[in-house]
């Protein structure tokens, strides 16, 4: 289960952040590395501060976008240190870690951290199912973000373990729901909300409104049903037939 989970730092900063990431996944037994543009990779300070954990800083893929990372995922989970206008489902670590289990035995899921000092955008956060929130003191509310990968990575090696109890519960369960279907990964549900765009578009749905407004809140009502596959092609469909089947582009 632990083997499709990713950890995605986005825009680091500081190189031996992503060395102390790479130390604390080992050591809950991760080892799935993703770095959106990393200001400095590799660094010989990022290979000091793991401490051991060479091949999973070594083994680690670099990309340019949020999208890249978490192209193929089924499952992703954003990590935030603040209230936001728009809201997004909140979880506390151990809910996260448990749902995230959970959806690994179905397919990839990413856990994603945002850069030092501004964290994740509205726009990155589309992109998640939900957030994960750890209750930090009030009063001194700053985490570092490689302290942050540590409590996440420890929750879900809890999880990983308690699940193996009942892992054949567990099973039978997904089996049930997706019967015949499978989650959409999230390469599939961006391309759903490009041609919902161009569907609402084509229907001069959005008027005078702001369709960036519209569109995230559209965004978090399908990301919070966690769509499967089918569902996708069926409100495809419905998007083809509002347009006439005249302008379903990729």
């Amino acid at each position: 289960m632990l083997e499709n989970i990713r950890i995605v730092l986005v825009n680091t900063s500081h190189p031996g952040n992503i060395g102390a990431a790479a130390r604390a996944m080992k050591n809950m037994g991760l080892s799935k590395l993703v770095l959106v543009d990393p200001v400095d990779h590799p660094t010989f300070e990022a290979y000091s501060r793991a401490a051991g954990a060479d091949d999973v800083l070594g083994d680690a893929q670099v990309v340019k976008t949020l999208a890249e990372a978490v192209s193929g995922c089924i499952w992703v989970m954003g990590t935030s240190a603040r209230e936001r206008t728009v809201r997004w489902p909140m979880m506390m670590p151990r809910q996260c870690a448990e749902a995230s289990i959970e959806q690994a035995q179905q397919g990839e899921v990413a856990i994603v951290f945002g850069r030092e000092r501004t964290g994740l955008t509205n726009e990155e956060l589309e992109q998640c199912h939900a957030l994960v929130n750890i209750p930090t003191n009030p009063d001194y509310s700053s985490l570092n973000v490689a302290a942050a990968v540590q409590v996440l990575c420890y929750e879900l090696r809890l999880a990983a373990l308690a699940a193996q109890g009942s892992l054949r519960d567990i099973n039978d369960n997904v089996t049930a729901r997706h019967q015949g279907d499978k989650p959409a990964t999230s390469d599939q549900v961006e391309g759903m909300y490009r041609h919902l765009y161009q569907m609402l578009e084509d229907v001069k749905f959005f008027g005078t409104s702001n369709p960036d407004i519209i569109m995230r809140r559209l965004k978090g009502l399908f990301n919070r049903a966690h769509v499967t596959v089918r569902e996708v092609n069926i409100l495809r469909g419905i998007f083809s037939a509002a347009q006439g089947r005249k302008s379903a582009r990729k």
